[in-house]
């Protein structure tokens, strides 16, 4: 027998999204999501013997939202996911999806969706039998376990999948259906941990892309367990960073990038250079070839071409290690930069060019 396999990690014509009015269309007419809701946590603590994962949390995630947290491996963010599902069982606080206390709720009373980096597919069942076991496992019509899974597939665009099996998927596909799998029981909320960790690249942008559609379309409030700041900030209304069980910042994606609360935040949201002793942005440092206000002596030790921007590596003498900061092509072109030429560079925006 053949069976017709993508390739993996690719993209086919009949996983393209459906354009926002028929996606629209098609959640208003299957009822997928008929109200959001908050969720929110106070003073919620969490310890693993004497591993303090989550220390005095207090957070609220707009319902409708789509919110990340973000942070690096050990920062609490999966736990607190967890404990938002009832998976984990808090040591202190309170856990609320509206207006309920759902501390001590078991996760399959909660109504939420939850979908892991591994899809944890049945590898027995098809897509169809994959997607529809939720609602099926609750007793519900079998004639509209039917209609809802084929709805749900055409909006993750896996529409005339049902007969395959997850082998039978790319990875990008076998992620798709999880997440059909997850809103089929029409949850109050959607929990994603890390759900594109797994895939490459091209296809984790692709599938960034058709998430933020599909979030905006049903309007489920969805979490987004993330250690890619890119991630975060390409799909997120809201993120929150967190780092050794505690909230750094939360905001928008550029209260977060413009404005960080501390060092940990601005150097975890993007690349940072340090000049003088103070973080800056490397877009943010200005070249030029003589000495203007407070600018600083560099050699150019490297010169990086990458498409429209050019990374200039510069050797301070007083500072341990390179510094870096990103021009446009044109600016590299205009300073004439030569690996071993010495220039100046200070932080501000590079509006203003020095003349050489």
């Amino acid at each position: 027998m053949t069976v017709d396999v993508d390739k993996p990690g690719s993209l086919t014509k009949s996983e393209t999204p459906a354009a926002a009015g028929s996606l629209h269309s098609l959640v208003e007419g299957s009822g997928l999501q008929t109200e959001s809701y908050a969720i929110s946590v106070e003073h919620l603590d969490k310890h693993y013997g004497d591993y303090h994962a989550l220390r005095d949390i207090d957070l609220t995630i707009p319902s409708g939202s789509l919110t990340a947290l973000l942070g690096p491996s050990g920062s609490g963010k999966s736990t607190l996911l967890r404990t938002i599902a009832g998976l984990e069982v808090p040591d202190g606080g309170i856990v609320r999806i509206g207006e309920a206390d759902v501390t001590y709720v078991p996760p399959q009373q909660r109504a939420i969706g939850f979908v892991f980096q591994h899809y944890a597919a049945f590898k027995h069942m098809t897509v169809r039998g994959n997607v529809g076991f939720g609602p099926s496992i609750r007793k519900q019509p079998k004639v509209d376990i039917a209609k809802r899974v084929d709805e749900l597939l055409e909006i993750v665009g896996l529409g005339g999948y049902q007969d395959r099996y997850p082998s039978q998927l790319s990875g990008g596909q076998r992620q798709r259906m999880a997440l059909a799998r997850a809103l089929a029981v029409q949850p109050k909320v959607l929990l994603l941990d890390e759900p594109f960790g797994a895939l490459d690249a091209k296809v984790r942008e692709d599938l960034r892309t058709w998430l933020r559609q599909l979030q905006t379309e049903t309007g489920v409030t969805t979490v987004l367990v993330t250690h890619d700041q890119e991630e975060a900030l390409d799909v997120a209304d809201h993120i929150a960073v967190l780092n050794e069980g505690r909230i750094e910042q939360w905001g928008s994606p550029l209260e977060v990038y413009e404005t960080p609360a501390n060092d940990f935040v601005m150097s975890f949201l993007g690349p940072t250079a340090t000049l003088r002793g103070k973080l800056v942005r490397p877009h943010d440092l200005v070249l030029s070839l003589k000495q203007i206000d407070d600018a600083v002596p560099v050699v150019v030790e490297r010169i990086v071409h990458l498409g429209f921007e050019v990374r200039v590596e510069l050797r301070d003498g007083d500072e341990v290690g390179l510094l870096s900061a990103q021009i446009t092509r044109g600016e590299a072109s205009r300073l004439g930069l030569t690996v071993g030429q010495a220039v100046f560079v200070r932080p501000g925006q590079p509006a203003v060019l020095a003349a050489p």
